[in-house]
């Protein structure tokens, strides 16, 4: 889609269009769609970022918390299905899925949040090591992460959506 046709969209099918870039969190599109008109997509892309890290952190935690584990079983939403079919998440072993499982588990109860990782260009074996090191960090400096990770996946995905 070509920012033209963006900036022309009224503010309700802006947040039909954008609505689940930040992970069931239309929210974000929403407060972005005011920020218009953009004079390219890196303004876009800053905007919808700038509304994330703005945020109040209730609100942030609140994102992060909506984000599916990796690898789980629960219903993904298109791009996260197709971002981690893309790492080869749909084709784990039993071995692997298993050991997907135990970190997202672990994770959850340390930090009360699942693992994000934009894993975009990823292989399961990255996701899997940096689950394996990030798990041992501390609460404040994982949410930062998690955060710097939701704020890359939502570049990638208005990378893939709008015209450059």
């Amino acid at each position: 889609m070509n920012l033209d046709a963006i900036n022309a969209l009224s503010p309700a099918a802006f947040v039909d269009t954008f609505g689940d870039i930040a992970e069931h969190s239309p929210w974000v599109a929403e407060a972005a769609a005011a920020l218009r008109p953009y004079a390219s997509r890196e303004a876009m892309v800053d905007a919808f970022q700038g509304t994330l890290a703005q945020a109040p952190r209730t609100q942030r935690e609140a994102l992060i918390r909506l984000h599916p584990d990796l690898a789980g079983k629960a219903t993904l939403a298109p791009d996260s299905r197709k971002e981690q079919a893309g790492a080869g998440l749909g084709t784990l072993t039993a071995e692997e899925m298993t050991r997907f499982t135990d970190l997202n588990t672990r994770y959850q109860e340390r930090f009360g949040f699942p693992f994000i990782l934009a894993v975009k260009g990823a292989t399961k074996h990255q996701i899997l090591d940096a689950f394996s090191t990030r798990i041992h960090g501390g609460r404040e400096e994982e949410f930062l992460t998690a955060l710097a990770q939701v704020m890359r996946i939502i570049r990638f995905r208005l990378e893939e959506r709008v015209d450059g």
